[in-house]
């Protein structure tokens, strides 16, 4: 017999305070936290695609730009196609488009809800 958690309603301030004492990474829907089990490949070539444009912005500042899963803190902002996304710690302004520069959100389960 199978039988399931009902874990309870867990407000936005209440996952953030919680999330960066936690060893595995999650994800917040809904008021609820599900374990992630690692990325797609979408989410990878974004990543690379930020990294690229924070590694050419920053070059020669005397800053390091490191492609892990570390901590720091997340701000959540949301955008829409079009948009523009601004970085103000290092004042750095980019298309919302770039990070999305050939990725196929196809290969994505969830790639309906990634990008509208």
């Amino acid at each position: 017999m199978v039988s399931s958690v009902q874990q309870p309603y867990l407000s936005p301030q209440a996952y953030l305070d919680w999330e960066p004492l936690q060893c595995d990474r999650y994800e917040y829907i809904d008021g609820e936290v599900y374990a992630m089990a690692g990325g797609t490949l979408p989410h990878s070539e974004i990543a690379v695609n930020l990294t690229a444009l924070l590694k050419n912005h920053l070059r020669g500042k005397g800053c390091r730009v490191l492609g892990s899963n570390d901590r720091g803190k997340w701000e959540l902002t949301p955008y829409a196609k079009g948009d523009d996304i601004y970085l103000s710690s290092v004042d750095l302004r980019f298309p919302m488009e770039q990070l999305y520069d050939d990725v196929d959100l196809a290969e994505s389960p969830t790639a309906e809800s990634s990008l509208a």
